[in-house]
């Protein structure tokens, strides 16, 4: 077996070992943390088949922006899981009859493969090119050939976005208690701080305090 074929089979059986940790693992800090681990596999993937460009961008933007931002939020989030956990029963119908789909839709492609006996070939794709980087081959793909598909895929993604944070906009004025801007600005010296004279021995929590 040659190197490139040991490392392809390393590579390939950890991250998708890492996949299964993160749907079965029982805390959500460890779930990140194998997705992290299938990120950095993955990528050697796109290494050893010559991406090398997405590979960077992959650990990069995945690994060191997008997995963090989700390692971040999941500890910070006091997140009761029990009561996540006791809602799984209800909608356990649903997921098994959606992953009863999927796994159709997986024997039904590999099946097609076995049939035909060779794994489909690309066909009208762009040749691999031999006098630039692979970053420059990508960008001149992406906004030359797929320019139109990819300001529509940004389109979507920024319509998404704007969704998102409409969806999840409160009203929240009742909640959070906000400053005046103009009568801060127009409050006198003497409205600025009070003089509070405290009882002997009982301090200024049980008084009026200062502003």
């Amino acid at each position: 077996m040659s190197l490139p074929a040991l490392f392809f089979y390393l590579f390939a059986s950890v991250t998708v070992a890492s996949g299964l940790m993160v749907i079965s693992s029982k805390n959500p800090v460890h779930s990140v943390l194998f997705l992290i681990l299938a990120f950095v596999n993955a990528a050697g993937l796109f290494v050893l088949m010559g991406a090398e460009f997405l590979a960077m961008i992959l650990v990069v933007v995945y690994v060191g922006a997008v997995a963090v931002l989700f390692m971040f939020v999941t500890m910070m989030l006091d997140v009761d899981f029990a009561e996540l956990r006791s809602g799984v029963l209800q909608y356990l119908p649903v997921g098994v009859l959606i992953g009863l789909i999927m796994l159709a839709e997986l024997v039904l492609v590999v099946g097609g493969w076995g049939a035909s006996g060779a794994l489909p070939t690309t066909r009208g794709g762009s040749p691999i090119p031999t006098d630039m980087t692979n970053a420059e081959a990508l960008g001149r793909v992406l906004y030359t050939d797929y320019l139109l598909l990819f300001q529509t895929a940004g389109l979507v993604l920024l319509t998404a976005m704007i969704g998102a944070i409409v969806l999840t906009l409160r009203d929240r004025r009742t909640d959070v208690k906000r400053q005046d801007v103009t009568l801060q600005n127009a409050r006198k010296p003497s409205e600025a701080i009070e003089i509070v004279t405290a009882p002997t021995g009982q301090g200024i929590a049980e008084g009026r305090g200062v502003r």
